[in-house]
Parts: C-alpha cells; sequence; structure tokens
C-alpha cells in the first residue's frame, strides 16, 4: 500500500456535519425533480451503511429506491463494526444468498463507504448473485490509511489504527470486477475518504462519477441519489456509462481526462 494519498484535509473532516445538514435541505428542495429519476423494473437492491453505521443511516436512499420501485432492502447486521473475517462476513454472504434465493434474480449491491468494500468483496466471491456495484465514497482503490479515521485512530493509539493499516491488501486493490458492472460515485471534497482511493480506472463494464458532497451526506445528496437510479436502471447486459450530456454537466464535475 505504498504511496497512498493523505487523509482529506482536518478542515473538511470537521466541516462534514454542517455540509451534511446543508445537503439534507438540498434534498429536500430537489425532490421534485427527483421525481423524474429513472424508474425501477422491480429486482433488489441490497444496501450496505459505512463504518460506525447502521441501517438506519440508509433509511432516506431506501425510501428513494422503493419510490422508484424497487426492492430496496437493509442489511440487517447491526453496526457496521469493521471486518469481514469470521461471524460477519459469513452472515453477510448468508444474506446476499437469501435475498437471491427469494428474488430469483441477482442483487445489486450499494455501499456507503466500508459497505462499499464489502460490495465488491461480495461481488467477486458470488458474481452470479450480484447485477451490478455501486459505491459511494469507499475506499476501495488504496490503502485504507488514507483516511480520517485511521488519523484519528493512530494519533489517539487507538488499537484499531493497527486494524487499519494491515487491512487485507485484495479488499482494497481496487480492480475491475469480473463480468459486473460497477459505479464508484466519489467527490473531491470528501472529509473522512481521500477521494483517490474512491475512484476506478474506466473499463467495459466500470465507471467513476464525481459529484460535490460531504462523505457524511453521500447517502442524501440529490445528485448522487439520482446517479444511483440512472445506473440502477441500465440493463447489465447492455450496460452504458453515464452520461453527462446537457443539464448534467452543471451537476456533475469533469472528472481527469483519464477518466472522462
Amino acid at each position: 500500500m505504498e504511496n497512498s494519498p493523505a487523509p482529506p484535509s482536518p478542515w473538511l473532516a470537521l466541516a462534514e456535519p454542517i455540509r451534511a445538514a446543508a445537503e439534507l435541505g438540498a434534498l429536500f428542495a430537489s425532490l421534485p425533480a427527483l421525481s423524474n429519476a429513472p424508474r425501477g423494473d422491480g429486482h433488489p437492491v441490497l444496501v450496505l451503511p459505512g463504518y460506525a453505521a447502521s441501517d438506519a443511516s440508509t433509511w432516506v436512499l431506501r425510501e428513494f429506491l422503493s419510490g422508484l420501485g424497487y426492492r430496496a432492502l437493509p442489511w440487517t447486521l447491526g453496526r457496521n463494526q469493521g471486518g469481514l473475517k469470521g461471524d460477519l462476513g459469513s452472515r453477510l454472504a448468508s444474506r446476499l444468498d437469501d435475498v437471491q434465493q427469494e428474488s430469483g434474480v441477482p442483487v445489486s449491491l450499494v455501499g456507503w463507504s466500508l459497505g462499499g468494500v464489502y460490495a465488491r468483496v461480495l461481488a467477486r466471491r458470488f458474481p452470479a448473485k450480484v447485477r451490478q456495484v455501486v459505491t459511494l465514497g469507499s475506499p476501495f482503490a488504496g490503502s485504507p490509511t488514507a483516511t480520517s479515521i485511521y488519523r484519528v485512530y493512530r494519533r489517539t493509539e487507538h488499537p484499531r489504527a493497527e486494524t487499519i493499516r494491515t487491512a487485507p491488501r485484495h479488499a482494497f486493490a481496487g480492480e475491475p470486477l469480473p463480468g459486473i458492472p460497477s459505479t464508484a460515485i466519489y467527490s473531491r471534497s470528501d472529509g473522512v475518504v481521500a477521494w483517490q482511493i474512491a475512484k476506478q480506472q474506466p473499463g467495459p463494464l466500470s465507471e467513476s462519477i464525481e459529484v460535490i458532497s460531504s462523505h457524511v451526506g453521500l447517502g442524501i445528496h440529490p445528485a448522487v441519489l439520482f446517479a444511483i437510479a440512472d445506473r440502477l436502471a441500465e440493463d447489465p447486459n447492455d450496460w452504458r456509462p453515464f452520461s453527462r450530456a446537457g443539464w448534467r454537466r452543471l451537476v456533475y464535475p469533469a472528472i481527469d481526462d483519464a477518466l472522462a
């Protein structure tokens, strides 16, 4: 995990709660526009929360997707305490299997922060059960030490600092998923995760979408919700990357030429 970018600025981290509150206000103001988001086909969408968060944090996102016609489902595994080894890994695999068996069709996975890392791990382990993966500010493409959480743990000599530093490299490798469409939504002003490790190289089935958002607000930001709806409506057998044509250029910043 050499050459890892630095964690986000402490000032960005401190501004997270205020920015998230503003983004919640923007959500209410954007509800009429969001009513025009692409409708769903009813397939199941399993939403995975970030580190130290629970299903309560993804309620707005799941309600939005349910309103579009999807079976938006919580992970039902309590608070995300980190680590896929042992009991959590097996319980999450069982949850995916239950949802897939009940519906009879592959499941889309939407993961916020660490939840997105889990989503990509699940897609690698069980590709036949996963329709597509959407990650929100997830540190899957580099060292998890490039996060504000690690900075705090390291400075306070918290035991989890070493756990993060020695996290399995395969979980954060960022290679394309095998035959599964994946979208990485990230923000350069993310105050928790370095944006460089939350995006991926473009490919036949992989893309990154930049938004202007806090980390805490990713699950309620209207631009993020619209992008998720747009991606979930894509036919996985005829997948096309997100279009920034027309009005979308005003909302979604132009990303690096190498990732455009």
